[in-house]
């Protein structure tokens, strides 16, 4: 140990995927190897804070990690054998990496193996890959946290009746996963850029991680236009966030920021990849989203925005991949060309929609909505029933700031 100084714990919480990725290139065991990894961050979070950090963490929470592994697979009586001679680590030749030597990436084509239905494959990578706690994973999927601790130990024991082996698929699974990575890679973004419960709005860690494993998917299929479009998604996103969160933390609306604290420099990268991607290659879901967020990206102000362009825009999108949230989406859209109250009779069909029966979203446009349409009663309503439905405590304060002015 070296230095009883603070450190950043979400950056150790970000080793977590390279340490299990490497633990099971090596070993295989997937169920056994994230077990190891989960008791190995413990073991740090009990022993750093009173001996001081290590000077190399991932080396330490490898070889903590490990040495939990082998002990467990050698109290196996069954398998005692095979078992012994795998913990060597000097016995067993290493597997090739993914692109660039980075397990990360292989990790998250195992988690998307076949033998898993597509809800599975999206919580464990989620929870193996992006770092998040099967409560986060829980209210993104809008189940009970109970539930989908079930899903994840069945996918991991699906993982391992499967026989699946620590590499990258064959090609003849490969554009399969690859869309269920894709989406995966979206919702831990999302996740990052938009907290769904806890004090702050964001959490970068996750961002960067999306965006930095997407850079590697590309790196893989330079060719695939969905790929370079979400990449170009998150980074014309991602570059508003120096103007969207306030000196105290608190939640700046689009329409009410400082564009020239935006990234330029990601938005002329995210503008090239998604031209480029629009350009001959079949049209996906990702690369019409990041069109949109081109258009108020290159938007000098927030009257400047071609609503028409984004309009049109979204009904391309819910064409290609209906879903009541893009509907949402495009009702403020609709708003903004043809008046509130047409924006908020399409909120309306959304009403009985299952799928956002827990969400605070609806709540919240129909509340823009209405305050836009001058009925600050009805408006001033849904902004407190939106924060009141809302886990994030920078958006509930948000939307009761939006309620304060109608009073």
């Amino acid at each position: 140990m070296t230095t009883t100084e603070p450190h950043d714990w979400q950056v150790v919480r970000r080793l977590a995927p390279e340490v299990l990725g490497a633990l099971a290139r090596r070993y295989g065991h997937f169920d056994a190897c994230e077990d190891a990894v989960q008791e190995a961050l413990l073991a740090a979070a009990r022993q750093w804070p009173a001996e001081g950090w290590p000077a190399s963490p991932k080396a330490w929470l490898l070889t903590v990690a490990s040495r939990r592994l082998t002990d467990a697979l050698r109290s196996d009586e069954a398998r005692r054998r095979r078992e012994e001679a795998e913990a060597a680590m000097t016995a067993v030749p290493d597997v090739e990496s993914g692109p660039s030597g980075d397990d990360t990436l292989t990790l998250l084509f195992l988690c998307c193996h076949p033998a898993l239905p597509p809800a599975s494959q999206l919580a464990l990578t989620l929870r193996a890959v992006g770092g998040l706690t099967t409560a986060e994973i829980a209210r993104a999927f809008l189940v009970p946290e109970a539930t989908m601790a079930q899903r994840i130990s069945r996918a991991k024991q699906h993982i391992k009746s499967a026989g699946a082996t620590f590499r990258l698929p064959p090609k003849a699974e490969f554009d399969v996963r690859l869309h269920v990575v894709l989406h995966v890679l979206y919702l831990i973004f999302n996740e990052g850029y938009t907290a769904t419960s806890g004090t702050n709005l964001a959490r970068d860690e996750l961002t960067a991680e999306a965006i930095r494993l997407t850079r590697i998917v590309l790196r893989l299929v330079p060719d695939d236009g969905e790929v370079a479009g979400l990449l170009a998604l998150m980074l014309l996103t991602e570059a508003r966030r120096p103007a969207r969160i306030g000196p105290d933390g608190s939640l700046v609306p689009l329409d009410e920021q400082d564009r020239t604290r935006w990234d330029a420099g990601a938005i002329a990268e995210g503008v090239a990849l998604v031209s480029g991607a629009l350009a001959g290659k079949p049209l996906g879901p990702y690369q019409v989203q990041a069109a949109i967020a081109a258009v108020h990206d290159e938007a000098a102000g927030a009257e400047d925005t071609d609503w028409p362009q984004i309009l049109a825009l979204y009904g391309v999108l819910e064409r290609l991949a209906p879903n009541p949230v893009i509907t949402l989406n495009r009702a403020v859209a609709l708003a903004m060309v043809h008046g509130p109250r047409a924006g908020l009779d399409l909120v309306d069909t959304l009403s009985a929609d299952d799928r956002l029966a827990a969400s605070h979203h609806v709540d919240s446009v129909r509340a823009h909505l209405l305050e836009l349409a001058g009925d600050h009663a009805a408006a001033l309503a849904d902004y407190q029933l939106a924060a009141r439905r809302t886990g994030s405590l920078p958006e509930r304060q948000h939307l009761l700031r939006r309620a304060s002015r109608l009073r």
